[in-house]
């Protein structure tokens, strides 16, 4: 079978070649998954580049989400590589407890988008901002696969959503979603827009997969006892918060790395999965699938996700 694999750390349109590599064998507990769609996310850039927390050893396949078939049995299942990333191949071997039944109605393209953005934002929403029905939240890059999955389930929730994107086209995506305001950042300032539209009260969660500046400012315009979800840093800087600031605003900054329920409360994945099985079948969330790529085009497709120009997900297909 061919897999993409990293074989030195940098930019991952220039480190990656396309291998022929041996089928890989179940283990106990394991299945033989065959690939049908991948779905592309921010880590698996920086994963190439050796600046995500995960590391894994050299030569690795990128890729953390994905839509199979299990071999032998034909179901076909979403969820992520077992061991770590590996969905950019044409075979791969999955754990058989977190294969989840990819939800009837969706494409293979929308199902494998559905797992880690959305797991991620149920989990950041509802476990750790603890969002409730008619708070603002705002989501910044909203029309990216983090934001738009962040939108549909805050409104899902019944919240009151300021999204931020840049530019004409990406603004329109944050409505057609469902957003209740949309800021388009390259040419306003979203600080006084959240303070007028709540009336001076400020978003109630505030939703930021970007860091950097946006991390500062949305400090100032947070509610009292609001929450700021950390979600990653796609600015490429690193904020740092302010603890006395916290202490006259009464706020709080909570991170989310999704990844470590593995090891803390596995258990949270299958509860999370039937949440969002629920609400594909209420309609209240279908995955916006921006480009779809055939897999032997794996470079070039997260060329175009680091250029922050892509809406929703971009996915690969064999």
């Amino acid at each position: 079978m061919r897999a993409w694999r990293v074989h030195e750390l940098g930019d991952p349109s220039k480190v990656m070649s396309f291998d022929e590599v041996e089928q890989p064998t179940p283990g106990p507990g394991q299945v033989l998954v065959k690939v049908r769609a991948a779905a592309l996310n921010f880590p698996d850039v920086l994963m190439a580049m050796g600046m995500y927390q995960e590391k894994p050893p050299l030569p690795f396949t990128p890729g953390v989400e994905l839509c199979g078939e299990v071999v032998g049995t034909g179901q076909r299942v979403i969820g992520s590589p077992a061991g770590g990333p590996g969905a950019f191949a044409e075979y791969v071997l999955m754990d058989e407890a977190a294969a989840f039944p990819a939800p009837e109605g969706l494409s293979d393209e929308k199902a494998a988008s559905l797992y880690l953005t959305y797991q991620t934002g149920y989990v950041g929403l509802h476990r750790r901002a603890h969002l409730q029905a008619g708070e603002w939240l705002l989501v910044h890059a909203g029309a990216g696969g983090v934001g738009t999955a962040a939108i549909q389930l805050g409104k899902a929730a019944g919240a009151k959503v300021i999204a931020t994107a840049g530019g004409p086209r990406k603004t329109e995506v944050c409505r057609e979603l469902g957003a209740d305001v949309v800021v388009d950042y390259t040419s306003e300032d979203f600080v006084p827009v959240v303070k007028e539209v709540t009336g001076g009260h400020g978003a109630d969660v505030v939703y930021d997969p970007v860091g950097g500046d946006v991390f500062d400012k949305s400090t100032k315009c947070i509610a009292f006892e609001g929450r700021l979800v950390v979600v990653g840093f796609t600015s490429g800087r690193i904020p740092e918060a302010k603890a006395n600031h916290l202490l006259v605003k009464n706020y709080s900054v909570v991170g989310l790395h999704w990844g470590l329920y593995r090891k803390h409360e596995p258990a949270i994945f299958g509860e999370v999965h039937e949440q969002l099985t629920r609400l594909v079948a209420e309609g209240s969330v279908d995955p916006l699938v921006g480009e779809v790529l055939p897999l032997d085009q794996a470079p070039a497709a997260l060329a175009r996700l680091a250029s922050r120009d892509t809406v929703g997900k971009v996915v690969l297909v064999p």
